[in-house]
C-alpha cells in the first residue's frame, strides 16, 4: 500500500490564506452546537449483532487537534462541529441525537410516549441513539415515527426504534409526505448499484480517517454501515397546513416537494414554538445535484418554499432545527438564518439563468460566479456539501441538458477512445507524464488531473501515470472546502494506489426491496435485460397476483420488457404464474427458490415454465464495484 503524501507548498499556501481571510473568530456555531448537551455515547462505538463496527465517533478524535496543512481550515471547522455527538436538549420536550450517523435523530416527548423524527441510516445507530435518550429521559414507548423525506439517512434505522408488529397493531404510526415510498424505493433500487458505488466516493466511509484521509462529509461525519430498514408509512401528508395531533403533540406540516428531495416536508410544533426544516435549511450550501447521482433539484422552488416557511412560521418560532447540524435559537437569528439560505438558492438560480441567456455554458458560469458579500461571509452559506461549482452546472443541466450548444461537442468520442487520440497528439504517454510532472511542480493540479486521465484511460497499466495521478488527486483533496469533493479526490487517489475497495453500503436492502409494488418489481427487472442478447426473444408471461387478483403481463420483445396490468381480452400468454406479491419479489429479486415454492404449492404454473428460465437468462448482473478512475 502506497502511503499518502503531505501537502504541497501550493496547497499549504492556499489553506493558510483561507485561515487568514475567513472569520474564524466567530464561534457562535460552536456555542449553538454545544447548547443543551446532556451526555455522549460512551464508548462512542456502535456494533452490529455480529460484533462488526458500524459507527465509530472516536475515529474522528483527531479533529480535536489544530488544523494541519492537508485540510482546508474551513472544512476542518465544519468537521469539528459535525462530529460532536450525544444527546442534546433543543427546547422543552424536544431532544436530538447527533453525531451517531450522517444525520440527526430527533425525539419529541408526548403525553405518554415519544415521536421519533428521521431515525438515521442503520438499525444499529438508531437503536443506540434511542437507548442513549432513554438512559437519561426514561423508557418511553415510541408512538410515532416521522420521515421528513425520502432519503435513506432519514428512514433507514426505523426498525431500531419500532417494529412492524407495533405498527401493524397501531401502537406506532409512521408519518411521511405523499410519494415517500415511491421515491424512496426508486432511488435505492433503479440506479441503486451505481449510486451506492459513487456514494462510497462521496462519503468516504471506507477511507482511512485522519488529516491525510477522511475528515467528514460536510453534512455529517460520514455514513454508518449497518443494516438499513423500512416500514411503510401509515399516515400520508399531502398538503401544506395539514395538522396532526399525536400523543397530545400538535404538528402542522408544510409540503416542499422538489426541494432537497422529491418527497419532503417541514413541520411546526406550535406548543413548543419549534420549527423542523427537514433538510431544506442546514448549515451549508446543499446539493442541487448530488455527486452520487440523483434527479436535479429545483433551486427556484426551494427558495420559494423557504420564503413560505419564513412567512408562515418564523415570527412565532423560538428555535429552528433540522435533520443535520445544530439548531438556531431566537426569532431574529433564525429568521436571518432562513433568509440567508433562501437568498442563496434563489441567487444561484437566477444568476445562472441570467448567464445562460447571455450564451454562457455551465462550465463557464461556474468558473467565475461571484457571491454577495453577506452570503460569502456567512458560514452557513459555504459549500461543505454542495458547492457553487457543481450546483451552477446542475442548474444549467436542469434547463439546458448535457449539450452546451457547440456542435463540436455534439458527437465526441467516448472517454477511452478520445484518450488514445489525445495522448498520441501530445507525443505519447511518457511525454505527457513528463510534462505533467512540471505542471504538478507548478501547482497546476487541475490540469495535471485532466491530462493524466487521458494517459490512464489510453494505457491503464501505465504505473507512473497512475502514481502521479494519485498524488495529484490527493493535493486537490487537501485544498477542498467541500467535504464530498475531498472524499472523491482522496478515494480516487486511494483506489489508484491500492485497487478498488468497493462500497461499504447496501444498494437495496431487503426491507426496501419488500416495499416494491408489482409495477416496480418489473421496472427493476426490465432495467437488467441485456437488450442485444434478447433482440430475437418473444416471451409472454402472465403473473396472477393472488393477494390482489391483479394479472400483470410481461412481454419481452425487441430487447424490451414491456409490462402492464391485463385489462380486457388479450391473446393468451405462453405461461401463467399464480403467486403472492411477496413471493413474486422473493423469486425475482431476492434469490428465492421458485422451484421450491412451486413444489410447496405456494406458486402454481400453467403452460411452459421454461419460458421464465429463458427470460431470466437474458438478465445482466449489475457491478457494485465498477471502476471509476480507471477504464
Amino acid at each position: 500500500m502506497t502511503s499518502p503524501q503531505e501537502a504541497s507548498e501550493t496547497i499549504e499556501a492556499g489553506n493558510a490564506e483561507v485561515l487568514r481571510t475567513m472569520p474564524f473568530g466567530d464561534d457562535q456555531d460552536f456555542a449553538d452546537a454545544d447548547r443543551g448537551f446532556i451526555a455522549a455515547l460512551t464508548p462512542p462505538v456502535v456494533r452490529s449483532a455480529d460484533g462488526d463496527v458500524v459507527w465509530d465517533s472516536g475515529s474522528f478524535s483527531f479533529l480535536d487537534d489544530e488544523c494541519p496543512a492537508t485540510v482546508n481550515p474551513s472544512l476542518w471547522r465544519q468537521s469539528k462541529l459535525t462530529v460532536k455527538q450525544g444527546l442534546y436538549e433543543v427546547t422543552d420536550g424536544i431532544y436530538q441525537i447527533r453525531g451517531l450517523d450522517l444525520s440527526n435523530m430527533t425525539v419529541i416527548e408526548g403525553d405518554t410516549g415519544v415521536i421519533v423524527i428521521d431515525p438515521l441510516i442503520s438499525v444499529e445507530t438508531a437503536a443506540a441513539g434511542l437507548a442513549l435518550y432513554r438512559e437519561h429521559r426514561g423508557d418511553r414507548p415510541v408512538v410515532a415515527v416521522i420521515y421528513s423525506h425520502s432519503h435513506i439517512d432519514h428512514f433507514g434505522g426505523v426498525k431500531g426504534v419500532t417494529t412492524q408488529e407495533d405498527v401493524d397493531a397501531q401502537r406506532c404510526v409512521i408519518i411521511a409526505p405523499a410519494g415517500f415510498t415511491e421515491h424512496a424505493v426508486e432511488e435505492n433500487v433503479y440506479a441503486g448499484t451505481a449510486m451506492a458505488r459513487r456514494a462510497a466516493y462521496m462519503y468516504g466511509a471506507a477511507l482511512p480517517r485522519g488529516p491525510l484521509g477522511a475528515v467528514g462529509a460536510g453534512l455529517g461525519p460520514t455514513t454508518s454501515i449497518g443494516q438499513p430498514s423500512l416500514i411503510t408509512p401509515t399516515v400520508s401528508i399531502d398538503h401544506t397546513g395539514q395538522a396532526v395531533t399525536v400523543d397530545g403533540v400538535a404538528i402542522e406540516f408544510q409540503m416542499t416537494p422538489g426541494t432537497e428531495a422529491p418527497s419532503e416536508m417541514n413541520f411546526y410544533f406550535p406548543a413548543r414554538r419549534a420549527l423542523c426544516m427537514a433538510e431544506n435549511a442546514t448549515h451549508t450550501l446543499h446539493n442541487l445535484l448530488t455527486l452520487r447521482g440523483a434527479l436535479v433539484r429545483d433551486p427556484h422552488v426551494w427558495s420559494k418554499y423557504l420564503t413560505e416557511a419564513i412567512n408562515r412560521y418564523a415570527a412565532r418560532t423560538d428555535v429552528v432545527f433540522a435533520s443535520h447540524h445544530w439548531p438556531t435559537w431566537g426569532t431574529e437569528r433564525l429568521t436571518e438564518y432562513l433568509s440567508i439560505q433562501r437568498d442563496l438558492y434563489g441567487y444561484l438560480h437566477d444568476q445562472t439563468l441570467r448567464w445562460i441567456n447571455k450564451g454562457a455554458t455551465g462550465t463557464e458560469i461556474a468558473e467565475d460566479f461571484p457571491i454577495p458579500p453577506a452570503l460569502a461571509d456567512n458560514w452557513s452559506a459555504h459549500g461543505y456539501y454542495g458547492s457553487i461549482s457543481h450546483n451552477v452546472k446542475a442548474i444549467y443541466q436542469r434547463y439546458m441538458g448535457w449539450f452546451d450548444g457547440n456542435p463540436a461537442n455534439l458527437w465526441q468520442h467516448r472517454t477511452a477512445d478520445a484518450a488514445v487520440r489525445h495522448v498520441e497528439f501530445m507525443g505519447g504517454a511518457d511525454e505527457v507524464v513528463a510534462k505533467a510532472r512540471k505542471s504538478f511542480a507548478d501547482g497546476d493540479f487541475r490540469w495535471v488531473a485532466q491530462v493524466l486521465n487521458y494517459v490512464i484511460f489510453a494505457d491503464p497499466d501505465h504505473a507512473e501515470a497512475k502514481a502521479l495521478q494519485a498524488d495529484t488527486l490527493e493535493q486537490l483533496g487537501y485544498g477542498c472546502e467541500n467535504g464530498t469533493w475531498r472524499n472523491f479526490f482522496l478515494m480516487g487517489a486511494y483506489e489508484l494506489r491500492n485497487g478498488t475497495i468497493g462500497t461499504p453500503t447496501v444498494a437495496a436492502a431487503p426491507d426496501i426491496m419488500s416495499q416494491l409494488t408489482v409495477e416496480q418489481v418489473f421496472d427493476a427487472i426490465a432495467l437488467r435485460i441485456d437488450g442485444p442478447r434478447a433482440w430475437s426473444a418473444d416471451i409472454v408471461i402472465d403473473w396472477r397476483i393472488s393477494d390482489t387478483a391483479v394479472v400483470h403481463r410481461t412481454h419481452l420483445r425487441n430487447g424490451l420488457l414491456v409490462h402492464f396490468d391485463v385489462d380486457g381480452d388479450l391473446p393468451p400468454a405462453t405461461t401463467t404464474f399464480t403467486l403472492s406479491a411477496a413471493d413474486l419479489r422473493s423469486a425475482l429479486l431476492a434469490g428465492g427458490d421458485l422451484a421450491a415454492m412451486i413444489a410447496a404449492g405456494r406458486v402454481t404454473v400453467e403452460g411452459d415454465a421454461g419460458k421464465l428460465t429463458e427470460l431470466v437468462g437474458y438478465l445482466d448482473a449489475p457491478d457494485p464495484d465498477f471502476a471509476i478512475v480507471t477504464p
